[in-house]
């Protein structure tokens, strides 16, 4: 097969947020394990040779037009989530947004397959996009394969403490700051225990940002929140080998989400043997399954109990730990590369 892929968001803000890391692993899987595929690495405006055989879009953002409205060649689309369609009084829109969202949905309805990350995620295509079911397809994504359980000196680690200036203990947090991330509740939790709460992600650190833009009202939120107290620490963007370092300092992990499409951190999390507390909402129980601690996402009180349970007791954590690394084995991007070149077969049999 020649397969033409976009690689368009490494070039963009996207590449140290989840899609980057999706597109980087999945292009690297499928090199690595299907090597007798011819692959054509693109960027949107890029003229493609007439001889490829299909084209896959590992990215879909409902309100930026980066897929074709009319196809040349067969097309595989990969939708992560639709977290702005599903909620949209947290992401409102606007009239051009609207007519944005209506052609992308147009488009994305004309793909021969789409990808997503989850069964939740697939639910939310069929009901808003309005896609046929048989053409979608669920190909679970995995913790990168450095993620692990490591053995540093106790040089290296403490030399990384003083880097960030990591306490002893902590609970971490990594991801974005949308509103689905519930950052503001989880805070507050930690607030209430006085117990550091380190951060880890890109905007969490932003500052020239459009504070009037509805969708930053969490960011805005952020920063009242965090302003003055010590105990909040924002890391902004870390090296992926200092974040797994991180994983295997931090006491606890956790993602207190209203809503994931995967949610990726919670396998890297485990992989690197840390234990980890989320909520049941949307894929998250799909992925973390019986391995994790789970609260009620819209109640501080329970975010702030669960959290101190598991902080608090040894027993607790190594149970966790446990079973955090054995379910974080049920992934891997070698399973992710194959079942994608399955649906890639698939669309052209037909």
């Amino acid at each position: 097969m020649k397969i033409a892929i976009d690689i368009s968001p490494l070039q963009t803000g996207h590449k140290v947020r989840g899609v980057g890391f999706y597109l980087e692993h999945l292009k690297n899987a499928l090199i690595k394990y299907y090597p007798e595929n011819e692959y054509v690495f693109f960027e949107r405006g890029e003229k493609l040779p007439q001889d490829i055989d299909l084209v896959h879009f590992p990215y879909f953002e409902p309100f930026f037009l980066a897929l074709p409205l009319y196809k040349k060649f067969k097309t595989v689309v990969t939708v992560h989530d639709l977290t702005p369609i599903v909620f949209p009084n947290a992401f409102p829109r606007g009239i051009k947004g609207e007519i944005k969202w209506q052609m992308q949905r147009y488009a994305l309805r004309q793909a021969d397959a789409i990808l997503t990350d989850s069964q939740s995620s697939k639910k939310d295509i069929i009901k808003h996009v309005g896609a046929k079911e048989s053409r979608i397809h669920v190909v679970y994504l995995a913790a990168g394969e450095e993620f692990k359980i490591i053995q540093s000196s106790r040089l290296k680690t403490e030399n990384l403490r003083k880097k960030y200036n990591l306490p002893g203990k902590f609970i971490l947090y990594v991801g974005d700051v949308t509103w689905n991330k519930n950052l503001p509740r989880l805070i507050d939790a930690a607030k209430e225990l006085k117990i550091p709460l380190v951060m880890i992600g890109k905007n969490l650190v932003s500052e020239n940002y459009d504070q009037n833009n509805p969708w930053n009202s969490d960011l805005n939120r952020i920063n009242e929140l965090a302003k003055g107290d010590e105990s909040i620490i924002r890391l902004g963007f870390v090296s992926a080998e200092d974040l797994i370092t991180v994983y295997n300092l931090a006491t606890v992990f956790v993602l207190p989400s209203l809503y994931e499409g995967f949610g990726l951190p919670i396998l890297e999390a485990m992989a690197c043997g840390c234990p980890v507390v989320t909520s049941k909402e949307a894929s998250i129980p799909e992925v973390a399954k019986d391995a994790a601690f789970y609260v009620d996402a819209y109640d501080v009180k329970s975010i702030a109990s669960g959290m101190k349970e598991v902080f608090g007791s040894e027993n607790l954590q190594k149970q966790l730990r446990e079973k955090g690394l054995e379910n974080a084995k049920r992934f891997s991007w070698k399973k992710t590369a194959g079942n994608t070149i399955r649906v890639y077969q698939q669309v052209l049999s037909k």
